[in-house]
């Protein structure tokens, strides 16, 4: 059976100055999947995922979206949340929404599918300042679904979250490959990584460090461990 990759970076690279960010980093994410990208704060993450989703250029390497260069175009099949949503505060999930819909060009009807999805169909006239932390996430998440994209990217989705936040958040993240949207998120609480995940790659120090199907009866707090300290040595980095 032919394997299909949403996304694919050859040898990413950013650099700072004289500090590499990231460092040669070559993903490759499985369609249909949900890819976690896991490692500690400082380690990259966040960096490689706002090359992918255009708000950073590269210093060296490429990215391909559905086999194909990364483009500006790319970005119509990339949705993302990366840091905290920027929501207006004075206006509801809808009005937040069609603020988006318009710049997007995008018809009335996505705006409901996208609520509903994540939802928050009926939040009525509440605004969104008066949101929980995880109604906020689950907005930003609709905003990045508006263009239905095919490849979503979530930047530490659960930070902040109460354990009911983080529970439903779960199940949502769960149901995208099922509708066709391959997701990629990052974390570092690899205990709720573990319970959604298909795929993971560790990245530390700017280098990715493992990367391959996910083994749910395997000790993930033990591999990433493992695989930080030795720097992917013995852990089967590839």
């Amino acid at each position: 059976m032919t394997i299909r990759y949403v996304l694919q970076t050859d040898r990413l690279t950013k650099r700072f100055g004289k500090t590499a960010a990231v460092e040669d980093v070559s993903l490759a994410v499985r369609e249909g999947t949900v890819y976690g990208l896991l490692g500690p704060n400082g380690a990259g993450k966040s960096t490689l995922l706002k090359m992918i989703a255009g708000l950073l250029r590269p210093t060296g390497g490429r990215i391909f979206v559905g086999g194909e260069p990364w483009s500006r175009e790319s970005l119509g099949q990339i949705g993302a949340l990366i840091e905290a949503p920027a929501l207006y505060g004075n206006l509801t999930a809808r009005e937040n929404l069609k603020v988006h819909a318009l710049m997007l060009g995008l018809p009335d009807s996505r705006i409901d599918e996208a609520l509903e999805t994540v939802g928050l169909a009926h939040t009525g006239r509440k605004r969104a300042a008066q949101f929980s932390l995880g109604m906020k996430q689950r907005l930003g998440i609709a905003i990045a679904l508006l263009k239905r994209p095919r490849l979503l990217i979530l930047d530490e989705p659960t930070n902040g979250l109460d354990p009911l936040g983080i529970r439903e958040l779960r199940g949502l993240i769960r149901q995208f490959p099922a509708q066709g949207i391959t997701v990629l998120l990052s974390s570092h609480a690899l205990h709720e990584a573990g319970q959604i995940v298909d795929d993971i790659g560790i990245i530390s120090g700017g280098k990715l460090r493992h990367q391959g199907r996910m083994d749910k009866d395997a000790d993930l707090e033990a591999l990433f461990m493992d695989v930080v300290r030795t720097g992917g040595r013995e852990a089967g980095a590839r």
